[in-house]
């Protein structure tokens, strides 16, 4: 059962821009969120890679002032840390995801969604370097 979320379609100027930018951002099932790119890339990725690698500084940790947070280790039996609730475009840099157990502070730029793509010519790419 194809989902698609709060924003699917969005366009973005594209001159002048040398990182691909996404056109069309799909959830395809209750696992997978489906990305085109302006490139022409297909690529998908799991909802539970997207959310095991937010960025935010809860999840990551930071340094400020030279003082670093280091979070402790996510609790992956939290109920409903894996289901996606919406998406939000943040400008035109990022995707901020909202998940179901009311984590939203993650931004996705698009260089760290475009990392995050774990299609056949992707996931073969990073193997080998």
């Amino acid at each position: 059962m194809a989902k698609n979320l709060r924003v699917l379609r969005f366009e973005i100027a594209t001159e002048e821009m040398s990182t691909p930018q996404p056109i069309r951002i799909k959830q395809l099932d209750t696992e997978t969120l489906a990305v085109t790119w302006t490139d022409g890339h297909e690529g998908n990725v799991r909802l539970t890679t997207l959310r095991d690698s937010c960025p935010c500084a809860g999840c990551k940790g930071e340094t400020v002032l030279l003082r670093t947070y280091q979070p402790p280790p996510p609790d992956t039996r939290v109920p409903d840390r894996y289901r996606l609730v919406n998406a939000e475009i943040v400008g035109t840099y990022a995707l901020k995801l909202v998940w179901a157990d009311g984590h939203d502070t993650g931004l996705y730029h698009w260089e760290y969604l475009r990392s995050l793509c774990e299609c056949e010519k992707c996931s073969a790419a990073r193997s080998t370097s």
